[in-house]
């Protein structure tokens, strides 16, 4: 049996697949590793590009595009092994980046994910993101985004809010408790919301720095801003906080999320992207009605609490992020 199943979620990646494939052919443990492609119905070749490249991996094909948590979700239900690695199509990971994160994971039976350390594909000098930070502003970011990957800070371990999905492994038996991700995200933040449900119940989500893998960014969605990107994030970022703030403190944060969402209805207009994130922002508020929201338990007290200053925190660290 192995002991880590990556599962790659694809959807029309014909430009990175082959790429990322045969990155994991180099690991330092490919022969404890399963691999698990899941396609979202591409139409642009990629899945024949896997199968002849790597004829090993298990393909899954959907019938249509139901989105990265979806896809994520069937490769788990495969998956045999006690690890997951998730692994976007357009990334290329280091020859270590599993037995990396593995060493790490085993370290501690309360941490449920690990992040890498991703860098820019096109420019490997720089970071894409060192683990997801989260704010009371309602906003998730990435640390060390387009800074210099040389930067001490984001070469020590520490914890995180969240495992960014592009690259990050998750131990199952606790995805098992939890749940799998939210197919009400369809894609975008569902990383930062399974984060979110572990640290509720108690478990750690800690960075990797010695786990490198490069990724493209926007390989499917085709660029950092687009009207689909902006409005799914926007309904995504309502129905985070809905879902997973009890009452109490969804009251307490309630000045400080206008504010931040507020922020960023004027900076996407500005970028021209103003009509589709405050559509995002009414169609997260009616999605609030009609997905899950997480039932307040008064044994993990201590854990809204320590989210509490964990997320006060996240304003000030995005500041000198």
């Amino acid at each position: 049996m192995a002991d880590v199943t990556i599962i790659i979620p694809n959807f029309n990646g014909k430009n990175y697949i082959e790429g990322c494939l045969e990155s994991l052919k180099t690991q330092t443990i490919a022969d404890r590793l399963q691999i698990i492609m899941v396609d979202n119905a591409s139409g642009d070749g990629s899945v024949d590009i896997a199968e002849k490249c790597c004829p090993e991996a298990q393909i899954v094909r959907l019938d249509m595009n139901y989105g990265f948590s979806r896809a994520v979700n069937e490769g788990i239900k495969r998956a045999e092994s006690e690890f997951i690695l998730l692994l976007n199509n357009d990334t290329e990971c280091d020859k270590r980046l599993c037995e990396k994160l593995l060493e790490t994971i085993k370290k501690d039976d309360r941490i449920f994910s690990v992040a890498s350390k991703m860098l820019q594909l096109k420019d490997r000098t720089k970071i894409d993101g060192a683990g997801d930070l989260y704010s009371a502003f309602g906003w998730a970011y990435a640390r060390g985004k387009d800074r210099s990957a040389d930067t001490s800070k984001y070469k020590k371990p520490c914890q995180v809010f969240a495992a960014c999905g592009g690259a990050a492994l998750y131990r199952k038996k606790i995805l098992d408790e939890i749940g799998y991700f939210d197919e009400f995200h369809f894609a975008y933040l569902e990383d930062v919301d399974m984060g979110y449900r572990a640290k509720i119940m108690g478990y750690k989500n800690v960075y990797c720095p010695e786990a490198v893998v490069y990724h493209a960014g926007s390989g499917s969605s085709g660029s950092r801003y687009n009207d689909f990107k902006v409005r799914l994030s926007a309904r995504n970022n309502i129905y985070i906080v809905f879902k997973n703030m009890p009452l109490g403190q969804l009251i307490l944060n309630l000045p400080l999320l206008v504010i931040g969402f507020g922020i960023k209805a004027v900076f996407f207009t500005l970028k021209g992207y103003g009509r589709p994130y405050l559509s995002g922002i009414k169609r997260g508020y009616l999605l609030c009605h009609e997905g899950r929201h997480l039932a307040y338990d008064s044994r993990n007290f201590k854990n809204y609490v320590r989210i509490q200053f964990e997320i006060w925190a996240g304003m000030f660290k995005r500041l000198v992020n």
